[in-house]
């Protein structure tokens, strides 16, 4: 029953963070069997991953120096930042490399990103809720221990990763060599730094004024990294409105339909005001072609031709006459 519970607390919250990251993506939205495939990377093969090397890691280090200590802080600081970011990260570079048609924008690596750690986490939630909350102090220890892994540190690895799939998609729209090559490292680089410097403070004698300082540059970094999602929020849609301007002189989109396609609000209550009307489906279809014709028109502008944009185009277009013309019967 308390493994149970603590897979409970584990997984379900990080699943209820992971379904509001995939709302918050408003313009663009990304395939929901993409989604689960990085949370269960995350969940399944990064964290066994990590819990084999860092484990390994500090036993070896451990007969090496006989110093449990220094075995576990470097784990803790070194072994487990890289460790952990690199193979959450391997889950967004498969996208990356093999869907790239998909890793439209700065938003898209964001959220590949997050729920890739999400699932991460859900899983080392689990283990920690288990074996340090309940195993060392029973039930009262289980809920201490969640409440601080999903409520205090919850968004700990969605933050860090997510430079990670902020670098990718830098590297995806970028023109030059340079930045193709440098923004993947400069963000898993982010990405660990950040990794090891909450591991740090939180290692290196534990108190409540640690506790404290560690928590406010946890919370600090977290609203800095989600005013960024809403700036690059913002961003969509204004990209939206610029590469569909187009549609309305056209003819594929009607003047209201753009206003409809740019408005969070409308994005939001739509699909849900036609939940019982028949048309739910295609109401969210139409939603989802304008974000991706406007960012296919928009790699287009600043890429060229380079994974058939200009063939997507066209078939984006089409489809969006054919239900634009269906939603306006």
């Amino acid at each position: 029953m308390s493994f149970l519970l603590s897979l409970f607390l584990g997984f379900v919250p990080m699943l209820i963070n992971a379904a509001w990251v995939y709302w918050l993506d408003r313009f663009e939205q990304e395939p929901k069997r993409l989604l689960g495939f990085v949370f269960l990377w995350g969940a399944f093969v990064a964290a066994a991953g990590a819990l084999i090397f860092n484990t390994i890691w500090e036993a070896g280090l451990f007969i090496l120096t006989n110093s449990e200590r220094l075995s576990s802080l470097t784990t803790y600081v070194i072994s487990a930042p890289i460790v952990e970011e690199f193979l959450k990260g391997l889950a967004v570079l498969f996208i990356f490399l093999l869907y790239r048609h998909e890793f439209d924008s700065i938003m898209d690596g964001i959220v590949y990103a997050a729920i890739t750690a999400l699932g991460f986490a859900a899983t080392e939630n689990t283990l920690y809720i288990y074996e340090k909350g309940y195993l060392t102090d029973g039930y009262s220890g289980l809920f201490a221990l969640a409440f601080i892994r999903v409520v205090i540190v919850g968004w700990q690895h969605p933050f860090y990763t997510a430079f990670i799939g902020i670098g990718l998609a830098v590297a995806r729209l970028s023109r030059s060599s340079f930045g193709q090559f440098s923004a993947p490292i400069l963000g898993f680089s982010a990405a660990v730094f950040t990794h090891s410097l909450h591991n740090l403070i939180s290692s290196i004698n534990p108190s409540i004024q640690t506790c404290l300082l560690g928590t406010l540059i946890d919370w600090s970094g977290w609203l800095a990294m989600f005013l960024f999602v809403l700036y690059t929020v913002h961003r969509e849609r204004q990209l939206l409105i610029t590469f569909l301007k187009e549609e309305v002189d056209l003819g594929t989109l009607t003047e209201a339909q753009l206003y409809q396609a740019a408005s969070f609000t409308h994005r939001i209550f739509d699909p849900l005001v036609n939940l019982f009307g028949g048309r739910y489906s295609l109401v969210r279809r139409f939603y989802q072609i304008c974000g991706e014709l406007a960012h296919k028109k928009a790699q287009y502008a600043q890429l060229g031709n380079e994974i058939d944009n200009q063939k997507r185009i066209e078939a984006y277009r089409t489809e969006l006459a054919t239900v634009s013309r269906l939603l306006s019967g």
